[in-house]
């Protein structure tokens, strides 16, 4: 691996992907937060315009760039920016949305040109309060999702994730540096 290296973290609106950051950054998170000021004001108050940043150090030389995308399509120009030079996608869904293999689909095929070069690991939230669809439906919905896709691995793994645990958020970016190289999971 580099020394320097960088994971996108995306997802709809709300779904924690400030929060997760937040959970594993070793540093204080940098977040463009504004006023929500459209239907996101019903899922939250505040919502990311630019991005969310945090930093994980594996060790001394080697550090890991966390940084979450807006989950807004209107600020969908930063996806690109914020993906050049990423090693893999961590799409986060909330499992509370009223269409979530409609965001599956929607993100997989957002960020389709960044993830044919590199690996995607998927998180499931908020599945304590919504337990349908469960992590099997999401299994079975990723091969109609990822059709006309040209994926890395198009079989990305699947975690149930509370963005507020440190452990949890932990093993998303395990996964994907495992599948990155097999030999790094160790320096977490």
């Amino acid at each position: 691996m580099r020394e320097d290296n960088k994971i996108i973290f995306t997802g709809p609106v709300g779904v924690g992907k400030t929060t997760a950051i937040a959970a594993l950054s070793d540093i204080p998170i940098i977040s463009t937060d504004a006023q929500a000021s459209d239907m996101t004001l019903n899922r939250k108050g505040h919502t990311t315009v630019a991005m969310d940043y945090g930093m994980l150090k594996l060790d001394e030389g080697t550090k890991i760039h966390l940084y979450g995308t807006p989950g807004q399509e209107r600020f969908d120009f930063m996806w690109d920016i914020l993906t050049t030079g990423g090693l893999g996608l961590i799409l986060m869904l909330d499992n509370t949305r009223p269409h979530p293999k409609k965001d599956l689909h929607f993100f997989l095929h957002a960020f389709k040109d960044f993830i044919v070069d590199v690996p995607v690991v998927i998180g499931v939230s908020k599945t304590d309060i919504q337990t349908q669809p469960q992590i099997a439906d999401y299994v079975d919905m990723l091969p109609e999702a990822t059709a006309d896709l040209r994926m890395l691995n198009p079989i990305p793994p699947i975690f149930e994730v509370d963005g507020r645990n440190k452990d949890d958020v932990k093993n998303l970016v395990m996964a994907l540096l495992y599948s990155i190289d097999p030999g790094i999971g160790d320096q977490l």
